[in-house]
């Protein structure tokens, strides 16, 4: 696979040294972690706070999807387009504080629309993460190791999770929910801090990509355009993130409304077995916790390590590793949503959730790959922009939707089940999307 950094005078930027390189991973690795952490603490709160605050899953869906995607997608591109000219460290640094201060916010909060615009602000922060942090990977690490560095900080999405949900139910079951936002936000103070002095930025040594090698934002929608394959790996994606988001929004709930019984049982086991004191929503915090973040983590290394090994012989591997993940998962998937014991149905969603987190090395860093150094991160804010429009944006609040429709019928248990499986469903169509991307990967690269 030909490296399209030699296309432009940005090649200059050389790699960083391996123990440089694995300190600046490692960082950016835990600041993703805190990304998710806040984005996904309200998912297992969803529960408490509908009962505390009155909501119907729509507005859950809502505010675990449609408020944080819509300022999240509009500012990444011009974020992104900053992160072409500026200091990408500081732009992180700012981007963590931010949503770190919104999501202690989050926890003030008296009604739904306080939460909602709470919710927002921190889209607004978070909007700042990833396109630069996909920029300085893509500097950091040779082409040939781009995709498992990028599967590696994209692990912050499955171990975010984890710390979201363990942390979120245990401390929601003691406290309260609005002291688990508190201590979700309050770490992005030193975070930010410790990225702002010592992330490195190898611009500021290279001093290469002078002003006029910088494209304008029409030159790299253009240079895009002419990437078919970039469009169908973003569409493939967005159904999976729709499934995803819209999914994890609501495993809470639906494990609490449709295996509360099997779920305390659980708990007094692991109660009586080490000495502790876990309520339903605690246990199934931790539990979810566990799988998604272990699962998740394994599954992000898995789809990396793979995908580096495999598309330096053919590019269309980015698509096809995924592809057969979607398409494996499906029917674990139905086991974990219709087995009516609860064990069975968890340790089938930590198959699924592994299959489920394949994609991300695959997909990132194929963006990486179709386009020239100097619009990497306006690619990954592109890409970034169609997968949370229509992943995050729709998936919370089109799974909330339904499960209000299909609750008038069969009440709020099996509606929110009836929901999940329907939303799963619609996920399939990710595989022909990746097939339509596999036409034409080679070319793409390449050119």
């Amino acid at each position: 696979m030909t490296d399209t950094a030699g296309k432009t005078g940005a090649s200059a930027i050389e790699p960083l040294a391996a123990g440089p390189r694995r300190y600046a991973l490692g960082l950016l690795l835990v600041v993703y972690i805190l990304n998710f952490l806040d984005r996904q603490v309200v998912n297992i709160l969803a529960e408490p706070i509908k009962n505390d605050l009155g909501l119907a899953d729509w507005q859950l869906g809502a505010l675990t999807g449609l408020a944080f995607a819509l300022f999240y997608t509009v500012l990444g591109l011009p974020i992104a387009r900053l992160a072409e000219r500026a200091d990408r460290v500081k732009i992180i640094s700012v981007a963590v504080a931010v949503w770190s201060a919104f999501t202690v916010a989050c926890g003030l909060a008296g009604n739904f629309v306080q939460l909602l615009i709470a919710r927002i602000g921190v889209g607004v922060g978070e909007a700042g993460c990833t396109p630069p942090a996909h920029s300085l990977i893509s500097d950091y690490t040779p082409a040939e190791k781009r995709a498992s560095a990028i599967a590696f900080y994209s692990m912050g999405i499955p171990l975010g999770s984890l710390a979201g949900m363990a942390l979120g139910g245990l401390i929601a079951d003691t406290y309260g929910w609005r002291v688990a936002f508190f201590v979700a936000g309050a770490p992005g103070v030193l975070l930010a801090i410790a990225a702002w002095f010592t992330l490195p930025e190898p611009r500021r040594k290279s001093g290469t990509m002078a002003p006029a090698d910088r494209p304008g934002l029409g030159e790299a929608i253009e240079e895009l355009s002419r990437k078919p394959a970039f469009w169908w790996m973003s569409i493939a994606a967005a159904v999976n993130a729709m499934v995803s988001y819209g999914h994890i929004a609501f495993y809470g709930s639906f494990y609490l409304r449709n295996h509360a019984e099997g779920l305390q049982g659980m708990a007094e086991v692991v109660n009586n077995a080490l000495g502790v004191n876990f309520g339903a929503l605690g246990f199934v915090g931790i539990a979810l916790g566990l799988l998604i973040g272990i699962f998740g983590a394994i599954g992000t290394f898995i789809g990396g390590q793979v995908t580096d090994r495999y598309v330096s012989k053919d590019p269309r591997y980015f698509a096809f590793i995924p592809a057969v993940a979607g398409a494996a998962g499906f029917l674990p998937f139905l086991l974990a949503m219709l087995s009516g014991n609860v064990l069975i149905s968890l340790l089938a969603l930590a198959v699924v959730t592994l299959l489920g987190s394949i994609w991300y090395g695959p997909v990132f860093a194929s963006a990486q790959s179709l386009v020239q150094p100097r619009t990497r991160a306006t690619a990954s804010a592109v890409i970034l922009f169609v997968i949370n429009l229509i992943g995050l944006g729709m998936g919370p609040l089109l799974a909330g939707i339904i499960s209000d429709v299909f609750a008038a019928s069969y009440g709020a248990a099996e509606g929110l089940r009836y929901s999940l499986v329907t939303v799963g469903a619609i996920g399939l169509l990710a595989i022909p999307a990746f097939v339509l991307a596999a036409r034409t990967l080679h070319k793409d690269v390449e050119g």
